[in-house]
């Protein structure tokens, strides 16, 4: 069934956008008492029956409301620098909101290549994503932040972690995390993060991991930490 993001919807009616509204009238053909579903980011999913299908203003009756939708046990942040290819920074936030992610934190680090990004495209593509992945919570997608702002403010219930190539023998993620956790995971630049940043997150209360042997692009290793925690959430992963 087509998925459409509300995320105001209230009440027993929710009206399209014009730009939604067309595409659901003249893309789709879909036609009066056609249903489909709405999220609205927050873990609820509505089934909605057409009522009035006007290419401006079409009206769906909502017929159903199911709450928590898809609600993990468990809570994933994310911080990691943004890659130089702005394309590959976009294609890791879309995988790991399809995948399961709850924070996506731009890092701005000491050797990052890339100050800032596009926060309105990227939350459009992880809009699409949520949907496509058939998800009714949306990720929250942070503005920049600095490495020392984000370690200093870091609740104390978390899991921190910060992946890093700067040293052998670190344990795997998988050793360090439990179902259930509040998991923060750092994941530096191409160039990987400085001793200095090292330093200062261990002094701060995270922890050191490895996420294997290979020594992985800084989207591919955040998509990896993203799967491994997913994982070790799953009850039938053994």
């Amino acid at each position: 069934m087509q998925i459409f993001y509300a995320p105001n919807i209230t009440g027993s009616s929710y009206t399209l956008p014009e730009d939604e509204a067309r595409h659901c009238l003249r893309v789709l053909r879909m036609r009066v008492g056609d249903e489909v579903e709405l999220v609205d980011g927050k873990g609820n999913l509505f089934t909605g029956r057409i009522a009035n299908p006007d290419l401006k203003e079409c009206t769906l009756e909502i017929v159903r409301k199911a709450s928590n939708f898809g609600e993990r046990h468990f809570y994933l942040h994310i911080a990691i620098a943004p890659t130089k290819n702005a394309d590959r920074f976009e294609w890791f936030a879309e995988k790991v909101t399809e995948i399961g992610v709850d924070e996506i934190t731009p890092l701005l680090c000491e050797r990052s290549e890339r100050k800032s990004v596009n926060s309105e495209r990227i939350e459009r593509i992880v809009i699409s994503a949520m949907k496509q992945s058939e998800k009714a919570y949306l990720p929250t997608l942070n503005t920049m932040t600095s490495l020392e702002k984000l370690v200093a403010s870091t609740p104390v219930d978390f899991v921190k972690l910060i992946a890093h190539c700067n040293e052998k023998g670190i344990p795997h993620l998988k050793k360090m995390v439990k179902p259930g956790d509040k998991v923060l995971i750092l994941i530096g630049p191409e160039g990987d993060f400085s001793p200095k940043e090292v330093d200062f997150a261990l002094i701060n209360g995270f922890r050191a991991i490895s996420l294997g042997n290979s020594r992985l692009r800084t989207e591919t290793a955040g998509i990896v930490a993203c799967h491994a925690v997913n994982m070790l959430n799953t009850e039938d992963f053994s």
